[in-house]
């Protein structure tokens, strides 16, 4: 079980790639590469890809310009799938309700 980890302990990469899964809300984040375990959101930057419903809140998450909160624990799951990534390529990234839901990515990351 991962431990909890406060958001404003995060490096600036993987802060920005917290608030962007949250600016996102329902959608996917595909080719995000990682450099020694940290998202690289900038060159090349990723595609995102929003869903919209109809009729329902499209919004960003509301914890978007929080520093101050827990990270749950899909995010830092995800954060240590970096780490043990090294350096790569996330081919997909599905967010829901401004979360990491699952990824894709090439080969085997142990």
């Amino acid at each position: 079980m991962a431990r909890p980890v406060p958001k404003q302990s995060l490096s600036a990469a993987r802060r920005q790639l917290v608030e962007l899964m949250q600016s996102i809300g329902f959608g996917r984040i595909e080719y995000l590469h990682v450099v020694d375990g940290e998202p690289a959101l900038l060159d090349p930057p990723p595609a995102v890809v929003r869903e919209y419903k109809f009729g329902g809140e499209n919004g960003p998450r509301p914890e978007r310009g929080l520093d101050a909160f827990l990270l749950k624990v899909q995010v830092v799951e995800l954060f240590q799938m970096f780490d043990r990534m090294g350096t790569g390529v996330v081919l997909a990234l599905d967010v829901k309700h401004g979360l990491p839901f699952r990824a894709a990515v090439p080969g085997a990351v142990e």
